[in-house]
């Protein structure tokens, strides 16, 4: 049997005779930077400005928070006091109380605020518990 001329022409050659329209080029286009966007934001680690801002100031108040706790242990050890304000600290039996007892005490009382950092009024507590 001989093959009477092909109606099938191969792959290549039909991708070399594609001439797609401009209206396709340009969804096509859309699709693309659709795609990106969505694996960019879900998970290439892409954030807005505004997340970015939030997340900056969040490290900020931890980052603070971590400087006042060390500075409130060690005006806590620095004291001439200390073993028995330890002692003192150490039979509070509620978490409340101790940071309170720090409050109260003035060490957590950063220099130039009026007010203790709660985040350093924690650290210090849970520091000083250990």
């Amino acid at each position: 049997m001989a093959m009477q001329g092909s109606t099938k022409t191969s792959l290549s050659r039909r991708i070399d005779d594609y001439r797609p329209s401009k209206m396709i080029l340009v969804w096509a286009c859309v699709a693309t930077a659709a795609a990106t966007m969505i694996i960019g934001f879900n998970w290439g680690g892409w954030v807005t400005g505004g997340t970015s801002r939030a997340e900056a100031a969040t490290a900020g108040d931890v980052a603070r928070g971590e400087l006042a706790s060390a500075i409130c242990v060690e005006r806590f050890n620095a004291a001439p006091d200390a073993p028995a304000r330890l002692a003192e600290f150490k039979a509070i039996p509620d978490n409340y109380r101790k940071r309170q007892f720090v409050e109260a005490g003035g060490w957590a009382i950063m220099p130039g605020r009026t007010t203790p950092d709660r985040r350093g009024v924690e650290g210090c507590a849970t520091a000083l518990a250990t």
